[in-house]
């Protein structure tokens, strides 16, 4: 079985747990005015967990490939040098570190930390266009979570107030 193939197996079996948390075990400790919600909060876990099944067994069942294409090569698990793992890895690396620092930098500022440094990761240069762009971003997400859905995020480092 290819490597693709594998990774989806194994997404179909994190994600059969998953979906059967959503459908069975979330919704049992609502109270009772909010079970009569048509929306309750399962509702988005559920329609990934579907929309993750669904995905995961086109590929392990092969429908993505058409039969009339031409055949693209594997993944070649004995090259995997080749395919830039330290990239992938630095991100993962760098996406626990945004984690450990939103508390103590504050959401903007490491939101555009991030976001500028996964980006030269990726191979970026110009950051006359890096950090502006990043700040916009960082900023709009900030504004929607805190001013329009009314959630607390504190977008400052803890020493600024």
């Amino acid at each position: 079985m290819a490597l693709d193939r594998w990774i989806a197996l194994v997404i179909f079996g994190v994600t059969c747990a998953y979906g059967y948390s959503a459908f069975f075990t979330m919704d049992q400790l609502l109270p009772p005015f909010m079970q009569r919600n048509p929306i309750w909060p399962s509702t988005f876990p559920k329609v990934i967990a579907v929309l993750t099944l669904i995905t995961s067994l086109v590929v392990l069942l092969g429908l993505e490939k058409a039969s009339g294409e031409e055949k693209t090569p594997d993944i070649d698990y004995r090259r995997l040098g080749d395919y830039k793992i330290g990239k992938a890895l630095l991100l993962l690396g760098l996406m626990a570190l945004y984690a450990l620092a939103l508390r103590p930098l504050g959401f903007l500022l490491s939101t555009v930390a991030f976001l500028s440094i996964g980006a030269v990761i990726l191979g970026e240069r110009k950051f006359h266009y890096l950090i502006p762009i990043a700040a916009v971003a960082a900023g709009v997400v900030w504004y929607l979570v805190e001013g329009v859905l009314g959630i607390f995020l504190r977008p400052w480092p803890f020493f600024v107030g």
